[in-house]
């Protein structure tokens, strides 16, 4: 059976405070960092709560061997706020690169339930998977506009 976590694209960590801990990374010459796209660009959107999602803030930068995300949730209910609340900051999900439609279908196949997908008019887009509780992290699917 295929999976779509083969190939890593990034990590993506919750944060209290997404300036100071960009700040906290350029201090150990981690950088630069990029504001991500406008979540609004996300045409095609099934998330439990669609302002929480167009309110995160997140920022990425590329290093040698795969790209680290930062992601501040706002004050309303989401998976990000929800993580940050029980566990703290830490690592939320792992990203891997792949043709989100077939990573849905694969993840069906392997018995994952879809928290949340979304999808830009350029063909980019993402799915989150239901396995925080059993696999310790979100692992997500992406595909990168080309």
């Amino acid at each position: 059976m295929t999976t779509p976590f083969r190939q890593l694209h990034h990590i993506c960590l919750v944060v209290h405070d997404i300036d100071q801990t960009v700040a906290y990374y350029e201090s150990l010459n981690i950088g630069p960092w990029q504001d991500y796209p406008p979540l609004t660009e996300y045409t095609r959107l099934e998330t439990p709560n669609p302002d929480a999602f167009h309110q995160m803030k997140y920022r990425f930068t590329d290093l040698d061997n795969f790209q680290l995300q930062l992601c501040q949730p706002p004050d309303l209910d989401c998976p990000q706020r929800r993580f940050l609340d029980d566990h703290g900051e830490g690592v939320f999900q792992l990203g891997f690169e792949s043709d989100v439609d077939a990573a849905v279908a694969q993840g069906t196949a392997l018995g994952l339930d879809v928290i949340m997908r979304g999808q830009r008019d350029n063909g980019s887009g993402f799915v989150y998977f239901d396995t925080l509780d059993r696999a310790g992290v979100v692992l997500m699917a992406r595909k990168t506009a080309r």
